[in-house]
């Protein structure tokens, strides 16, 4: 009995002491599981740690995003402004180049008279002479040795671009001496194609001719061709000018030999007035009413007489009312080109008749005549407004438009075809 008793008691030991050794590795299991948890504080404040640096990285992150954003937005605000000013650049040579592409000449300088062209045309040579003194107009950008010499290697150079600038000097001249308004685009063009051969041929030598140097003669070229133009708008203002005192010397001669004839012939009416008054007193009967009517006729043609003279009188004092007409001749001129001029003739006719007969085989075909009391300020706004469409530098226009807008508000249309409108505001 006491050894069966012995026995439960070690197999229960043995069992529990198997359920304890269980246990145990249960529990070390457990425990290096959770070991880094085991105290929460300390794994609270570590989270509560990383939770706080993650947010303060992404705050850096954000602040830095946000720079950059706010640079992007200048940068591209500096862009946009820099782009605007480049597409208000571009308008402008497409415009220039638009001009161009019809032939016309955009001026590059803005001198008033010849003299001033002259005396920049003078510069601009000084200038080029000064440049090949100082050895600027062309450079070797190679050192060059002959025989193992570098001073023959330059020697050689230097006759190098001595016959280079020969030569493109040869050429230029050649260009300016022949520029005229009608090939100046053409003679601009040869100029570089020149530039660029001649470049081209010392390209073995390592030779250029610089580009200040051809831009210099560029602008002796240009300046060369508005020198020309200047002295010749020069010569038509003084011809224009010598033509309008002329026609202002006709024209006084009309208005005073209109006064006069004007003033005879009021006397003269005036005078058999009188004289009809005279016999209406003696009259009776039919005769009675036939003097009436004379007298009223007598009348009639005394206040024509007072009217033109009075016209004439005013014409005299108002030294710059007169009439502005536009014109055109289609056998001379072609079709849509215009001829638009001033007289102070009492009868503008007169004068455009004169035209007709002194300058072309066909008579001009009458658009407008207006009147004007600033004639000569209304015929100048008229050439400034069509001055691109001056036809070989002379007051002829190419006009393909419809209507011309005057804001000279003393105007009158005297005379006007369907072809050729003017809108002239009252004020």
């Amino acid at each position: 009995m006491t050894i069966l008793t012995i026995l439960i008691f070690l197999l229960v030991a043995i069992y529990l002491g198997y359920l304890l050794v269980n246990k145990t590795k249960a529990y070390n299991a457990l425990y290096e599981k959770y070991k880094n948890i085991i105290d929460l504080e300390a794994h609270k404040s570590n989270v509560i740690k990383e939770t706080n640096d993650s947010i303060s990285e992404r705050n850096r992150t954000l602040t830095e995003i946000q720079i950059q954003i706010d640079q992007m937005r200048s940068d591209y605000s500096a862009k946009r402004q820099l782009l605007e000013a480049l597409i208000r650049e571009i308008e402008i040579f497409n415009e220039q180049s638009e001009i161009i592409s019809y032939g016309i000449y955009s001026p590059h300088f803005d001198f008033d008279t010849s003299d001033q062209y002259k005396e920049k045309l003078l510069a601009v040579r000084d200038s080029g002479k000064e440049m090949i003194k100082l050895e600027k107009a062309a450079y070797s950008s190679t050192t060059w040795t002959v025989n193992g010499s570098k001073a023959e290697g330059k020697k050689q150079t230097k006759h190098y671009i001595k016959l280079m600038l020969r030569a493109f000097n040869g050429e230029c001249e050649a260009m300016i001496s022949d520029v005229r308004w009608n090939n100046i685009l053409k003679m601009e063009e040869r100029l570089l194609k020149v530039y660029e051969a001649i470049n081209k041929l010392g390209e073995t030598h390592s030779i250029h001719i610089t580009n200040e140097y051809y831009k210099l003669k560029l602008n002796e070229l240009r300046l060369t061709h508005e020198y020309q133009d200047k002295i010749y708008q020069e010569k038509q203002e003084q011809k224009r000018i010598q033509e309008q005192i002329r026609e202002e010397e006709r024209s006084q001669k009309e208005i005073e030999k209109a006064l006069k004839d004007s003033e005879d012939e009021e006397k003269r009416y005036t005078k058999a007035l009188e004289q009809a008054k005279k016999e209406l007193e003696k009259a009776q009967g039919d005769q009675l009413q036939k003097i009436q009517l004379k007298m009223a006729e007598l009348q009639r043609e005394l206040e024509e007489a007072q009217q033109l003279k009075q016209r004439a009188l005013s014409m005299a004092q108002q030294t710059k009312a007169g009439h502005v007409y536009v014109i055109s001749n289609i056998g001379s001129f072609g079709e849509s080109v215009y001829k638009i001029g001033m007289t102070r003739r009492l009868e503008p006719m007169d004068r455009v008749k004169e035209l007709g007969d002194a300058s072309v085989p066909f008579e001009f075909d009458v658009h407008a005549i207006i009147y004007s009391e600033n004639a000569p300020e209304l015929e100048k706004l008229f050439h400034r407004e069509f001055d691109l469409r001056k036809v070989n530098l002379e007051p002829v226009s190419k006009l393909p438009i419809k209507k011309v807008k005057s804001n000279d508000g003393a105007c009158e249309i005297k005379r006007c075809q369907i072809i050729f409108r003017f809108s002239i505001p009252a004020n």
